[in-house]
């Protein structure tokens, strides 16, 4: 089920890279939402948004995470912990 167009192109592109990954063994893949950064909205929005420089230092640390991480972890679905 979409609630939004976005929320249908998010899980697209994130199922359509699992599919192409099952023919590479071993190949680690994954898909990270940004939200909007905050200089995209007009002033006094409620939309979520961070500043662009905040994305870019979340982001490194999903890279550094990813590279230095050998093993997912097997969880139920939507489980944290």
């Amino acid at each position: 089920m979409s609630q939004s167009a976005g929320t249908y192109v998010c899980n697209h592109v994130f199922y359509a890279l699992m599919h192409a990954l099952r023919l590479r063994p071993g190949t680690r893949g994954g898909f990270v939402h940004a939200p909007y950064a905050d200089t995209q909205l007009p002033a006094g929005s409620s939309t979520p948004s961070l500043p662009a420089h905040q994305m870019a230092a979340a982001l490194a640390v999903v890279v550094r995470t990813a590279l230095a991480t050998t093993a997912d972890l097997r969880l139920a679905a939507g489980a944290t912990h």
